[in-house]
């Protein structure tokens, strides 16, 4: 049996609070200042359970994947309101009013969480964000079939450590919300989605084993097979997710870093919906 108990997962000391991401996107930072690396991102509409204040920072645990860091207390409101829908484009506007032509007040990217209020028309009012397009979003439990369909709606966005947003993202940022949007949810960081995610793929090295949806593994980085010949990834190399031939990203990668060292397969029939094993709190 893994070990699910990891230090960057721990639920922090005290009692949480409930709070809501109300901004487009919350960074969530490794320590609680405004220059410090950024560990993940919460998307709109997310829940977070705060544990203690520093400044203008809280200590946060998100409640999607249990990862914990400081988040900006100005990016967070209460009182929590329940989820109805998420938007379901790449990114969208919520403008002040339902009409096009009025002020945008955010940008939310696929996958935020919103909760409707209201309707008019073509709009929906989502509490905390504005007016978005009903043809924008899907009910919260609407699940894509495929998640190579949805990394590869990706393509070109800039590379962001940390990120998981339309705007920028991180390798497993990337696989994790792809998964997230057929209903598998994945650990945040590569070495966990190796350790946890899926089953194990023995004969990866094989020519020909892997297939669309697997994804390869690197020490620190990971991609997802679009078919048998051809890697997903957003990485350092070209700044930006791209889709290459798999030997060319090998060869390169292992030019300057290392060769791949493992690969998983995801069962969305078997996975979709459940609640995966490494969300268990461990016991006392």
């Amino acid at each position: 049996m893994p070990d699910y108990s990891d230090p960057r997962l721990a639920l922090p000391p005290g009692e949480g609070a409930a709070w809501q991401v109300s901004a487009g996107m919350a960074p969530v930072f490794e320590t609680p200042a405004p220059d410090a690396r950024l560990a993940t991102q919460a998307l709109h509409g997310e829940i977070l359970d705060i544990f203690a204040q520093d400044g203008a920072f809280g200590l946060a645990r998100c409640r999607r994947d249990h990862y914990v860091g400081w988040v900006p207390m100005a990016s967070l409101s209460q009182p929590v309101h329940a989820p109805t829908h998420k938007v379901r484009t790449l990114r969208t506007h919520a403008y002040s009013a339902p009409d096009l032509k009025s002020p945008p007040q955010t940008v939310l990217s696929l996958g935020a969480h919103v909760t409707a209020s209201g309707t008019q028309g073509d709009y929906v009012q989502c509490e905390h964000a504005g007016w978005v397009h009903t043809r924008h979003l899907a009910p919260l439990g609407t699940m894509e079939p495929d998640p190579v369909t949805t990394a590869e709606r990706y393509l070109h966005t800039p590379y962001l450590w940390g990120g998981r947003d339309s705007l920028g993202l991180d390798c497993t940022g990337l696989t994790q919300q792809a998964f997230e949007a057929a209903g598998v949810l994945l650990p945040r960081d590569s070495d966990m989605q190796l350790a946890w995610a899926g089953d194990e793929i023995v004969d990866w090295k094989v020519s020909g084993a892997l297939k669309r949806g697997d994804i390869l593994f690197w020490k620190g980085h990971a991609g997802i097979m679009t078919d048998t010949h051809h890697l997903l990834h957003a990485n350092a190399w070209h700044m930006a997710v791209a889709r290459e031939p798999l030997e060319d990203a090998i060869t390169r990668i292992k030019t300057y870093y290392a060769e791949p060292v493992g690969a998983r397969r995801i069962d969305i029939g078997k996975l979709a919906g459940r609640v995966p094993d490494w969300m268990a709190e461990p016991v006392a």
